[in-house]
């Protein structure tokens, strides 16, 4: 942005408070046990915003991006036999992941965890990143807030360490399609032929095979029960977030009508022993566009904002990982 600085400032302050509620919906796709955390995380940082305490860093270019939500993005299945598995369509594909899936997740491993204490959890935990990028404020990006706020939602966002997406938990027990545990069980999974746009099989020649899905697009994902949710663990519903910021307000509409999170281009690539079936490698990358609409937030009046969020799963977690995101160490 050329002209007077301070009115880039300016300028810079006001989107970054708007585009703020956007990361605040971003950072939920770690599955934040309290919202009030969240929430808390979030109104300080407004606050920073407004009285100038953040730090400007250099400039960096970012360009939105739109394309068909349903294209492929990776190769069609071309039918054939894979470490010695005959994959004829889609449905094939979709099937043999199912029974790789609900086989890997009934194996458990014992962990120590922060205090002392000897925990089963599922042998299979991943670690977990989340991306925002490509930050669009009334269709138009500004280099300094897209510098910005990825800093402002790592400071909001804390990894979590859990089973096979889309769980919600490390601990089976508690592993449901709520946050809360009271849901019904995600130990098993949901997927079938129809949620896929694509799907494919590598024949690795060490006795494993890679299989590639990408699921079809879907606004406002819940975990376990959609296309989007039965690979990754979405965001579910946004409603409670999105009202617990006392800044925000809405022009005209409801929160319903203004926040979306469209879900598409995201694929799972998944390592399978076909001698047990049993998933030993996995990564699971999960696009959404998060946007909001006739925002109202401190001084900004119907307002437009947008983010690019990739939420990111790889299996196993190394050790490291589970010692810094949970404080816990795998036994033997």
């Amino acid at each position: 942005m050329k002209g007077d600085p301070r009115k880039m400032n300016k300028y810079v302050k006001k989107g970054l408070c708007l585009v703020l509620a956007t990361g605040l919906i971003a950072s939920s796709f770690a599955g934040c046990a309290k919202i009030n955390y969240v929430t808390d995380g979030a109104i300080q940082a407004i606050h920073e915003i407004k009285d100038g305490s953040w730090q400007e860093t250099d400039d960096a270019s970012g360009d939105a991006a739109a394309s068909d939500a349903d294209a492929p993005v990776i190769d069609a299945l071309t039918p054939g036999t894979y470490g010695g598995v005959d994959f004829q369509s889609i449905e094939d594909v979709a099937n043999y992941y199912v029974e790789a899936y609900n086989y890997s997740k009934t194996l458990m491993a014992e962990y120590k965890d922060s205090e002392g204490n000897t925990q089963t959890w599922y042998k299979l935990l991943g670690q977990e990143k989340l991306s925002v990028e490509n930050i669009i404020i009334d269709g138009s990006s500004n280099a300094m807030i897209n510098n910005l706020v990825p800093s402002i939602v790592d400071g909001i966002y804390h990894p979590g360490l859990n089973g096979l997406v889309p769980s919600t938990n490390r601990d089976p027990k508690l592993d449901t399609d709520e946050w809360d545990g009271n849901g019904e069980s995600l130990q098993t999974s949901r997927l079938v032929a129809d949620d896929l746009v694509a799907a494919n099989v590598a024949d690795n020649g060490d006795g494993t095979i890679t299989i590639q899905l990408q699921p079809k697009a879907v606004n406002m994902s819940m975990p376990g029960k959609d296309a989007q949710g039965h690979v990754f663990q979405s965001l579910g519903a946004i409603d409670s977030t999105v009202d617990s910021i006392e800044q925000l307000t809405w022009s005209q509409g409801t929160t319903a009508d203004n926040c979306k999170v469209n879900y598409a281009g995201g694929v799972a690539t998944v390592t399978i022993d076909t001698a047990t079936k049993e998933i030993v490698k996995a990564d699971y990358v999960m696009k959404a566009l998060v946007s909001v609409t006739h925002a109202n937030i401190l001084v900004i009046k119907d307002k437009s904002a947008s983010l690019d969020v990739t939420m990111e799963w790889s299996y196993p977690a190394s050790a490291d990982y589970l010692m810094e995101s949970k404080q816990c160490s795998l036994i033997g």
